[in-house]
């Protein structure tokens, strides 16, 4: 049996804040995180900017879209400038110029993408048909470039081969360098193929490694400046994720949660209602890496509320933008002599200023600035949608926005 009681016998102030102001249908709420850089309405989206940049644009760009918070990635940072420079510099809000909340990831995702999923082509945190049983994964084992086990893992850069280890004591001494204001306990993501008793091996691996992360940083002395999240986890079993929900839920000290890992994508809603019926209500609680328009929906009905995915940035730099009546490619001939906006009604810089046949041109003629164009437009829609549906949940007109955006 494991004694999740912290090791430290001290109190500290606390960084991250929670409040409610609405309560809506179901789980959904709106409500305000307080952080040492501001505060985050909430629902919200929040950008990915995984190399301490998102990608195409510069840290102004970004707020005049409206983006309240960014998320920066712990592995990508560590192998390259180095957290040590990044705490040099003053950390990632000086050394990228970023006023305001910011997030960083634990590595745990790395471990899932280098290790499980590695190989896999378009890894993705929603489960396909068919598991990989634990045989098959140890087998596989070689090729990949991630060793997991008990005590952390061990894993190959992607950029030049060198050997690193990642504990849960090494991903929060490197995001204590890195000086985000909310922070992630150190956990393994799960391939959707694997089995459930893997799952499940994975699940209390991340319980133990929450505590030790959960430790290391109250005994650090940086708890009264940074939030530490601890990550639900046990993939598409309900028994699963409210045992884990459960465990992470009851660790004091935590100032929310974040719920990670696999997930089936027609069940997602019913997963995140399992897992936000147990957790505390006076947390935040961040679903991460899933942000697509209709997950966005999804999961604030189950309690979610913030959300980063990279989809938005990842899909303009290859030429598919959003519109409230769908997707479009802007490759698609049709737009080549098409002189509207991408989307009609949109307040984005983009919409106000270019057409459709130009960012067609543009991805056509591979400039630079289609990217920057194009993603100035998805995170626009993306940040504006979910701060629409904060509005709607405190003006009570939910379900008029939701048939609007997906019926």
């Amino acid at each position: 049996m494991i004694n999740f009681a912290l090791d430290c016998d001290f109190m500290t102030k606390k960084p991250i804040q929670f409040k409610t102001e609405i309560k809506g249908n179901r789980l959904a709420r709106a409500g305000v995180i307080s952080t040492p850089h501001g505060e985050i309405a909430t629902p919200a989206f929040v950008v990915v900017g995984t190399k301490a940049t998102v990608k195409a644009l510069a840290p102004e760009q970004v707020r005049d879209l409206g983006a309240q918070t960014t998320l920066c990635n712990t592995y990508h940072l560590y192998l390259q400038p180095g957290d040590h420079l990044v705490a040099e510099a003053g950390g990632l809000h000086k050394f990228m110029n970023w006023d305001k909340p910011m997030f960083t990831d634990s590595g745990g995702f790395q471990v899932f993408s280098l290790g499980a999923a590695f190989g896999e082509g378009g890894v993705t945190k929603f489960a396909k048909e068919g598991t990989q049983n634990a045989q098959t994964m140890v087998a596989e084992e070689g090729a990949k470039l991630a060793q997991v086990d008990d005590d952390g893992v061990t894993f190959k850069s992607h950029i030049d081969g060198s050997k690193h280890r990642l504990t849960p004591e090494k991903s929060i001494a490197i995001q204590h360098n890195l000086g985000a204001d909310i922070i992630f306990a150190f956990d393994e993501c799960t391939s959707p193929q694997a089995d459930y008793d893997y799952q499940k091996k994975a699940m209390e691996r991340t319980h133990v490694w929450a505590l030790r992360s959960l430790n290391y940083h109250e005994q650090s002395g940086k708890a009264g400046t940074q939030g530490l999240f601890g990550i639900v986890q046990g993939g598409k079993h309900r028994d699963l994720r409210e045992e884990s929900a459960r465990v992470i839920g009851s660790m004091e000290g935590l100032a929310g949660f974040g719920i990670g890992g696999s997930f089936s994508k027609d069940d997602l809603g019913e997963a995140l209602g399992w897992v936000n019926n147990i957790l505390p209500e006076d947390k935040p609680r961040h679903l991460l890496g899933i942000g697509e328009p209709e997950d966005l929906f999804i999961g604030v009905e189950n309690g979610i509320d913030t959300f980063d995915c990279v989809a938005p940035t990842r899909m303009a730099r290859n030429g598919t933008l959003y519109t409230k009546t769908g997707k479009i490619n802007i490759f698609n001939t049709q737009y080549k002599n098409d002189f509207t906006p991408i989307d009609s009604g949109c307040g984005c810089y983009t919409c106000q200023n270019y057409s459709r046949a130009y960012l067609s041109h543009l991805f056509r003629a591979k400039e630079m600035m289609a990217g920057t164009l194009a993603s100035i437009h998805n995170l626009y829609f993306i940040v504006n949608l979910v701060s629409a549906i904060r509005s709607s949940l405190v003006a009570g007109t939910y379900e008029q926005l939701k048939k609007e955006y997906l019926g």
